[in-house]
């Protein structure tokens, strides 16, 4: 996918395989143009020695396979949100497909270098618990979602964490506003009522 793809209008969001290519392409975007942009902010007139670093990038790709499930989740919730309007006394059910779509998108991708398999493992569950949790609290505006998740995006920076620090605001403001980005987005391409329908009944 191109990079211009990102900002195209793209199909209308109908079936489950839909569903999972935008749960896919937005959590990708969102971690590595947050890792890829702070790292090189962060390196300022060093950043294409940093870039041209073997040692650093192979972090960076670390860096990446971390950051990923923290936003398929993070995604996964700002979606949640927008059908969950729609789900009247389908809630559970609708729940639970999503959190099956989540994972089957996860499970796209086989174990990256460096991974254990427990450790790959460890984090689907994390994205299992993390959906699991959504049943507990009401919808959330896209701007309020990621304050749960900021603590993991961060620490999956290749950036030594007294440096970060002080930039966690910053790097919070980055997740809400891409998130509300991704919520607009969806919210323009997605048939809630059909996909309700298609989740709750699939063929």
């Amino acid at each position: 996918m191109g990079l211009f793809d990102m900002f195209r209008r793209g199909a209308p969001i109908v079936t489950r395989d839909e569903l999972m290519d935008f749960l896919d392409r937005q959590a990708a975007f969102m971690a590595q143009k947050g890792l890829f942009e702070y790292s090189r902010a962060r390196a300022g007139p060093y950043g294409n020695m940093l870039f041209d670093d073997k040692a650093f990038l192979a972090e960076l790709e670390t860096s990446r396979w971390l950051a990923f499930p923290v936003m398929l989740a993070m995604v996964g919730e700002a979606v949640e949100g927008l059908l969950r309007p729609a789900a009247g006394d389908r809630r559970a059910a609708i729940l639970q497909a999503l959190t099956d779509a989540a994972l089957a998108t996860f499970d796209r991708y086989p174990v990256p270098a460096g991974f254990s398999a427990e450790a790959w493992a460890e984090l689907r569950q994390q994205v299992e618990h993390d959906f699991s949790l959504l049943s507990f609290h009401p919808v959330k505006q896209a701007m309020d979602i990621p304050a749960r998740f900021i603590d993991r995006y961060v620490a999956a920076m290749p950036i030594y964490e007294k440096l970060l620090a002080k930039d966690i605001p910053t790097i919070h403001n980055y997740l809400k506003t891409n998130l509300c980005n991704v919520h607009d987005v969806f919210v323009k391409r997605a048939d809630v009522a059909a996909l309700a329908d298609v989740l709750t009944h699939p063929r």
